[in-house]
Order: structure tokens, then sequence, then C-alpha cells
């Protein structure tokens, strides 16, 4: 196919180029507007017959021939006129002008057309083209995935048989509720010559020993300072805090302590403190904001310990923010207990973890134990994210349902089998299958 470039200062002188060049016959292929004027694609007719799968060439060759019409017409010499006057002549000269102007016009539109129907018949087929890549690329990432996860069921099954001690630790962690990437790593670091019967025993003493707890209650209490309760709604930090209220009075009387709350939402959230507080003998001070906060604890400066209540907000809710800055932004620092539902599953344990943790919590109490059937879930976020764990509540009395956090008896508890857990404990042929997916997911999410 031979293909020519012609250029002219217009459309007009272009074409005009294209028809002495190739003659009526030529065939617009490409046009542009470019620096100083137009450049025209052109070739001939006869070239056309002899090349096949020139689909889009041939589909502008009626387009084409108009362009070369309006030129020949044009250019075709006219007839002689008669003399007439010179108003006349003058006349006829501007009707020329004129229909020169309109033909240009229309051989532009035309080019201008003919341009734009090429470069949506490009962007078509260039779209297409993404999108069957896109589809091959994402068929290539499930095969790979598929195949990553049999490698790594076959790994784990070898693994495994070799192993009976490491595959029951594994089989009793994720039996109460403990992450597959904790109860992996605990598996894969328990030594070779622990016997079977004592991989238990030695799974307790290593959870025991990174789990944090608080040391010395006394310590804290004789030391004071305010302490905010923060975490989700329904999690129990009202009652908590009555209950650490009546620890404190307890130990050092009412005289020292001081009560706030910020829950000035839900429906009877202070008036439940207030008859906490009327119970205790200790005055609740009700804020709604950062100012009256400030004001609130100015007021309480000469307390030893002030207990703050905080409303109940979702860990994916903006106001998660608001409130924490409101408590960072007081004069005085505030130590932030963060409380964790111990019912809640152990996705949710973590997002709780993550979107408070990050606005510097000091300490976790975990509520509501007596109504878990399992608690590994809330001691594996803990060990995971290197949270010191103080308090632990199990019901709704004030102050009897509140302890110092005992790791050696929740460890207890939550590696003594149940009959209630019956249901959920892993066969060993299906611990392979298990971790290697749960081990594809995460590697999935990162």
């Amino acid at each position: 196919m031979n293909i020519r470039r012609f250029f002219g200062k217009n459309a007009r002188e272009a074409l005009a180029q294209v028809k002495q060049a190739l003659g009526d016959d030529a065939i617009i292929v490409a046009n542009r507007s470019v620096n100083g004027g137009t450049e025209i694609m052109a070739m001939l007719e006869t070239d056309i017959a002899t090349t096949s799968g020139q689909s889009a060439v041939a589909t502008s060759m009626d387009n084409s021939r108009s362009l070369l019409d309006f030129v020949t017409a044009k250019d075709q010499p006219r007839q002689a006129a008669p003399q007439a006057t010179a108003a006349p002549a003058m006349l006829a000269n501007a009707q020329a002008a004129e229909e020169t102007a309109v033909q240009e016009s229309a051989i532009m539109d035309m080019l201008k057309q003919h341009n734009e129907q090429q470069e949506q018949a490009y962007h078509v087929a260039t779209q297409t083209l993404e999108e069957k890549m896109m589809g091959m690329m994402q068929e290539m990432r499930q095969m790979r995935s598929h195949f990553e996860t049999q490698m790594s069921a076959m790994t784990w099954q070898h693994h495994l048989q070799h192993s009976p001690a490491k595959s029951k630790v594994l089989s009793t962690l994720l039996s109460a509720s403990f992450s597959a990437a904790l109860s992996r790593q605990i598996a894969e670091k328990m030594p070779n010559h622990i016997d079977v019967n004592k991989a238990p025993m030695w799974a307790k003493e290593v959870i025991t020993r990174n789990l944090h707890t608080l040391d010395d209650e006394d310590a804290l209490l004789d030391r004071g300072g305010i302490y905010a309760l923060v975490g989700p709604t329904g999690v129990g930090k009202t009652t908590t805090t009555a209950k650490l209220a009546a620890r404190y009075v307890m130990k050092h009387g009412t005289q020292n302590l001081g009560l706030i709350t910020t829950d000035s939402y839900r429906i009877g959230g202070y008036e439940q403190l207030r008859i906490y507080g009327k119970i205790l003998g200790v005055m609740v001070h009700a804020v709604k904001d950062e100012e009256d906060l400030k004001i609130a604890l100015n007021e309480l400066k000469n307390k030893h310990m002030i207990l703050v209540d905080t409303v109940g907000v979702s860990q994916r809710d903006q106001a998660v923010t608001e409130q924490l800055s409101m408590l960072s932004c007081a004069d005085s620092p505030i130590q932030k207990l963060l409380c964790l539902n111990a019912t809640s599953t152990g996705d949710t344990l973590t997002d709780v973890m993550r979107s408070y943790k990050k606005h510097d919590i000091a300490g976790c109490i975990v509520t509501k134990l007596d109504e878990a059937a399992a608690i590994g879930n809330v001691l594996d976020v803990l060990i995971r994210e290197r949270m010191r764990l103080f308090y632990t509540t199990s019901g709704q009395r004030v102050p009897e349902d509140i302890e110092v956090a005992d790791k050696q008896a929740l460890v207890e508890r939550v590696l003594t089998p149940h009959q209630a857990s019956l249901p959920y404990q892993y066969l060993d042929e299906e611990l392979p299958l298990v971790i290697s997916s749960m081990m594809q997911t995460a590697t999935q999410e990162h």
C-alpha cells in the first residue's frame, strides 16, 4: 500500500496537492491540523483493490471522494460572463468568495468527522484490549492463589504428620478461638523434643509469658491520676467506671475522687452514673465539649483520682477521633483505658483495637467475661497488639464483679476444653487446609 503525505497552509491547498499528484481517484486516509497548516495522508484507489484487511480505509472512500469533488468543482474554470457594469461584477466576486468559504468549511467539517471516527475506533479497540488483559491477569492471580494454597496445605500436612505435638498445639489453640496467625507462630516455635502430652502445658506457658497484665493495683490507686474509659457502644463503660470508683473509695474514701461523664447523647447515660455517684457519695460532672471538660478538670484539680466515662462510639465512626482528640487536648494528661467486649469476634476486636490504639491507649479492660463461651479471641488481640490488660469484669454488680487481671487464670480458662466447644474442635486432617487458607487470606490482605 503506497500512502503519501501532503501539507498545505489550509485544507483546500493540501487537497489541491492531492489532486495534482494522485488525480481524482485519490483516497483520503487521514488528516490532522499541524503547526502551520493541514496534513493529509492519501493514496490511489487502485491500491485499495489489491490490499485486503483495510476495511477502515475502504469505509471512508465515499467521503474522501466527495472531498475531492469539492476541490474539482471549485477549480474548474468559470465560463466568461458578458461584460457588465462595475456593481454587478463586485456582487459576483462577493458571491464567489462566500461560496469558497462555505466549501472550505464543509471540507473541514468532513475531515474533522472522519478524524473523530478514526479516533473513536482506536479508543474502542484499545479499551477492549485492556479489558482482555485485565481478565487474563485476574485469572493468573486466581490460579496462583489456588496453587499456593494447595502447596501450603501439602507442606503443612507433611509438617504435622511428622510432629504430633505441634499438631496438638495447633488444634488446641484454633479450637480456643485463637487466630490462625498466632496459633501457627506458637506451633512453629515449639521445640521438636516436646512430648505430645506435654504440648498443651508448653503452650500455656508461652501464652502466659506473652500476656501482659497490671503488675500492682495498689500502686495504680496510690499513684492516682486521670483515667478515661473509652470504647464502642454497649461494652459496659459506665458500669465499669462505677466499679473502679467503688474500688478506689474502699481504699482511699470519697474525698479525693472525681467523676466526669461525656455521655450526653445516650438516654439516661448521665443519670446512670449520677445514681452510682450518689450511692458512693461522689458528685458527677457532665461535660459536652472540650471547654466543658477543661472547666470540670479545673474544678477537680485537687482530687487524687478522676474517672471519666465517655460516650460509646463505633470504631468506624469519625467521632472516635473527635472524642479522643478532646481527651488529648486537656491541660492535664488523661490516660485512656480501652474496654473490650469478650463476646466479640476476633475480627471485630482487632478492628476496635487498631482504631483506638493509634490514639495512645494506656491499657485495656476486658468486660463481659461471664457471657463469653471462649476468650481466646480477646487474649489473642491483646498478645498480638502488645497491650496491657488492667481489669476484667464479669457481671453487673458494683463493685463485686471486677477483678485485677489474672493472666494465669485467664490462660487456664482459655485452654481448658469445655463441652460446649466440642463442635468447634478441628480434626487433624482438617488443620492443613484451614491453616493454608487462612495464611493465603492474610497474604492477600497485606
